[in-house]
């Protein structure tokens, strides 16, 4: 089953857990008071009554739970600095490793079509290839994790409590142990993260040893991984896109990051490989997308992208993915410097900017303080209309503008 978007935008890599931990705090009367009805759920969609009973009738709110639902790294950090975080070198050696250590990957890829870089990818970004699962500071466990955020209330508390019942199912069926059913705030699992809906629906026993195991067996998760990539709609033999050069005087406004054009016709407007690599034949798609303006490099991201996506929600995640999965084949670095020099803008700047775009006529679909496609298209139609370049980059050059008018 395909998670919500909502959900998947909650979702962090364990970069964004390494923060200092928040001061614990007298549990909320409210969450004692819930805990009733979260038990009643989960009886209604046929968990044994004594398990949820005995497994949720003991739990404490986790007060950092609550904290990591505000600093999240794909979202938070600029595109660039999560990269670094992500696909330092000593990651991209540690990968190459588990692709010659991790015998049943030419196997996995054969079965399913996911190229066996990009799921060693997905593993090193999301557990470090397995090292945090026993890191104390980063994992936690799962149960705890969900009834704290089913509890907290807001529109979410349904998927919470949803993957709250999926992970009681999970100990019902003999599956893992309470003291191992641990993962991420959010209730993410194992080697690459799954949800406790998820691993029901694409956990699969790979290694034949009788169960789906997830947590310390690397053959079932990726193989899980990779068949959970296929039911998002990964093309086997395809590249997840790459980065590109554009030529002088290009027109920005194609770079609208929706718009499909044959890599053929990119061509044509004279758009070319950076580095010369490949990104796939004349007659396939690809949308361009400046994640970081025209001083940052230009990507033409194929479906497969869109499915890394799928995976999780965040930009910054799906390229690091791809990125990472080029650099453990061998390919280089990225052509086009980032800018660095720009001064991140805080999540009050990112609103005001989205706030006053509205006020211009813009619509941004709603004011989150989180720069995505609508309000990047926001900020193009104004550029346009300014004189600008649109690139629709957010930075703090555009906020004086839209401040002064100019």
């Amino acid at each position: 089953m395909r998670l919500p978007t909502a959900l998947l935008c909650l979702l962090a890599a364990p970069v964004a857990l390494a923060q200092d931990p928040v001061p614990p705090s007298a549990e909320p009367p409210a969450f004692s008071a819930c805990l009733p009805g979260l038990v009643a759920r989960a009886r209604e969609q046929g968990v044994t009554p004594a398990l949820a009973e005995t497994q949720l009738g003991r739990l404490a709110a986790d007060p950092e739970v609550l904290a990591a639902t505000q600093r999240q790294a794909e979202f938070e950090k600029p595109v660039w600095a999560y990269l670094d975080a992500a696909v330092r070198d000593e990651v991209v050696a540690d990968g190459r490793a588990k692709l010659a250590a991790e015998a049943s990957l030419p196997t996995i890829e054969s079965a399913y079509g996911v190229d066996r870089h990009v799921l060693v990818a997905i593993w090193g970004i999301e557990s470090g290839y397995g090292a945090v699962l026993d890191d104390p500071r980063k994992v936690r466990p799962v149960l705890r994790s969900l009834a704290t955020l089913a509890c907290a209330g807001g529109p979410r508390a349904s998927t919470w409590t949803e993957e709250l019942v999926a992970a009681l199912r999970i100990l019902d069926l003999g599956r893992t142990t309470p003291e191992r059913l641990t993962g991420s705030w959010a209730g993410a699992m194992g080697h690459t993260q799954f949800m406790p809906t998820t691993y029901l629906s694409h956990g699969l026993d790979f290694d034949g040893d009788g169960r789906a195991d997830i947590w310390a067996s690397a053959p079932d998760a990726l193989a899980s991984t990779a068949q959970y990539l296929r039911s998002l709609g990964w093309r086997p033999g395809e590249s997840w896109g790459g980065e590109v050069v554009l030529p002088a005087g290009f027109d920005y406004r194609l770079a609208d990051e929706t718009t499909l054009r044959p890599l053929s016709a990119w061509r044509d407007l004279g758009v070319k490989p950076a580095g010369g690599q490949a990104i796939g034949t004349d007659a396939d798609t690809a949308r361009l997308v400046l994640p970081a303006g025209r001083r940052g490099p230009a990507f033409l991201l194929r479906p497969n992208f869109q499915v890394l996506l799928g995976y999780n929600a965040a930009f910054s995640y799906a390229l690091a993915v791809g990125h990472l999965s080029d650099r453990l084949r061998g390919e280089p670095g990225f052509v086009q410097a980032w800018p660095r020099d720009d001064r991140p803008l805080s999540t009050d700047e990112r609103r005001e900017i989205q706030s006053a775009l509205e006020a211009k006529g813009h619509p941004v679909g709603g004011v989150d303080g989180r720069i995505g496609p609508r309000t990047r298209a926001a900020i193009r139609a104004w550029q346009a209309g300014a004189g600008q370049v649109p690139d629709g980059y957010a930075d703090s050059g555009l906020l004086d503008r839209l401040r002064t008018g100019n």
